[in-house]
């Protein structure tokens, strides 16, 4: 399993899928996996030259999702730090509808800024639907949640490249 690694102060931190999940659980596991592909992908393009200093990560994210947020934390801290927004609408990107947005997320480092937007057919149909729903039955609920765990390991199986597409800028 790959890990994510990043520099606090300059010492190097590896952070793995398993990581994350420890920190946010599993409700919002697709999320969680949204995030580290979308890390995984940013990051060498971000700082081709070695691991990003989390402290200067600035994230943007297109998606309201708990486990996304939990996973951007982590990693970099930017939400305590201030440097995590929600946008509302990608300007000018197309990207796959997620429960309450969009799988889009702009990555910052220091001078260099990343657009990532989640390939189409990632997103099983009706997914969204399901999760959305806001007083799901017992069934709708377990839906939801196996469709969440089949997209995490789906995302997980592939190489960042064929999940997330980088528009570096």
């Amino acid at each position: 399993m790959t890990t994510l690694v990043v520099l606090d102060q300059g010492e190097s931190i590896s952070i793995s899928f398993d990581d994350l999940l420890k920190y946010h659980g599993r409700s919002s596991i697709a999320g969680v996996a949204h995030a580290f592909k979308a890390m995984e992908r940013a990051f060498p393009l971000l700082s081709p030259g070695g691991p990003p200093e989390r402290y200067d990560i600035t994230v943007e994210s297109g998606f309201p999702g708990g486990g996304a947020r939990d996973a951007f934390e982590m990693v970099t801290r930017a939400v305590t730090g201030d440097r995590y927004r929600l946008a509302s609408e990608p300007a000018g990107v197309e990207a796959p509808e997620a429960p309450g947005g969009h799988f889009f997320f702009r990555l910052g480092y220091r001078d260099t800024v990343v657009d990532l937007v989640a390939r189409a057919g990632l997103v099983p149909e009706g997914f969204v639907q399901i999760a959305c729903r806001e007083a799901p039955t017992p069934a709708e609920a377990a839906r939801a949640q196996q469709l969440k765990e089949e997209m995490a390991e789906r995302l997980l199986s592939l190489p960042a490249d064929e999940v997330y597409d980088a528009d570096p800028r």
